[in-house]
């Protein structure tokens, strides 16, 4: 069933010659996410996991990736656990997570329903693997027992998950935009998931001054309307530009597919730079048609449709014609001093992506 066929549903059907049938419930235990041999001999998963800072167009990017055939833009997963599972936010659809089917469908497929699973469990596991500081050690040819342990019990739940998308969705790629580097380097240990990382990049400058501006979360219905996303100073964001960005470095460096993506050419060339991933991630799309791209008065612009994403920017909830045009707000609004702490913090990894090129 091609995508075409499928526009006018929530999700396409899977073909039960492409992908397994879900197991029974009362088989969960025999094949839990914590026993790695009871899933050894399963089919991998190809996963495209954006990578980089938040506030870097990694939405964008996954939102049109997400039109393309065989893909399946699945936001944040990484919040998934908290921010869907247990504290029910809005899927990309608008809808509740547990209100919307085809997180159900998923979440009965992947572990017999939600409330089979035991997110402070999974919680823990992330305090003890998925760590920004513990990248050193998740970078090491050889882990401690333990760290080994809960790094594939860990890892299992997201190797579960994934199959699941890929199983209800009835696509072969599947769109993670988490963007934490931790979370990268626990996939990329996992063999049954074929990782492709894209890492996002943008200006460090402008990506600290979008740091200190506030927006809504509207898909915390639970929190109420004053629920915003998170704030960081300018010194704080530019210390998490460089970590961010810098780990993913070692991710390429330990043999893990990774291509470079700026944010500034997904803006000025939307068509090539959606190309170019979209080959990286495995989707031949050198002779594709982009019919959800166009260009008008010299203007681009996006038809975007609707998309099962369970956490994320809130343009993730856009539909219809979505302009592609970049922010440069910093530019004018910034203090010069707080634009020029940046540019010094950041200064290494700013001349290695090009930007000091630019007229700063």
């Amino acid at each position: 069933m091609s995508r075409a066929d499928v526009r006018g549903r929530r999700y396409p059907v899977a073909s039960s010659r492409e992908y397994p049938e879900p197991r029974n419930p009362e088989h969960l235990e025999a094949s839990s996410p914590e026993n790695p041999d009871a899933r050894s001999r399963e089919y991998p998963v190809r996963v495209v996991y954006l990578g980089g800072l938040g506030r870097s167009g990694s939405t964008l990017l996954e939102r049109l990736l997400g039109e393309l055939p065989g893909v399946c833009a699945s936001g944040e997963i990484v919040h998934l656990w908290q921010r869907g599972v247990a504290e029910n936010e809005r899927c990309g659809c608008g809808l509740e997570f547990r209100a919307c089917d085809f997180w159900g469908r998923v979440g009965k497929e992947a572990f017999g329903g939600w409330d089979k699973i035991d997110t402070d469990r999974i919680g823990h596991l992330k305090d003890a693997v998925d760590r920004t500081r513990l990248i050193p050690r998740l970078s090491q040819r050889t882990l401690a027992r333990r760290l080994r342990a809960d790094l594939d019990a860990y890892s299992g739940y997201y190797l579960r998950l994934y199959r699941a998308i890929a199983s209800v969705s009835g696509c072969d790629t599947i769109v993670d935009s988490s963007k934490h580097a931790s979370l990268a380097f626990c996939l990329s240990r996992c063999q049954e998931i074929d990782l492709r990382v894209i890492h996002m990049v943008r200006d460090s400058r402008a990506v600290a001054y979008s740091w200190t501006t506030k927006v809504a979360r509207p898909e915390a219905g639970t929190a109420g309307p004053a629920s915003y996303m998170t704030t960081y100073p300018p010194v704080r964001a530019a210390g998490h530009w460089n970590a961010q960005n810098g780990a993913l470095q070692l991710l390429a460096r330990r043999g893990t597919p990774l291509l470079l993506v700026r944010y500034e050419d997904l803006i000025q060339e939307p068509e090539q730079t959606v190309r170019r991933a979209a080959t990286f991630a495995g989707v031949p799309a050198g002779h594709l048609s982009l019919p959800f791209l166009h260009t008008e008065g010299g203007a681009s612009y996006a038809e975007l449709t609707e998309a099962h994403t369970a956490s994320g920017n809130p343009m993730r909830f856009a539909t219809g014609r979505v302009p592609i045009k970049g922010d440069d707000r910093w530019r004018g609004a910034m203090p010069g001093r707080q634009r020029r702490t940046v540019t010094a913090l950041t200064l290494p990894l700013l001349s290695r992506y090009g930007y000091l090129r630019r007229a700063a």
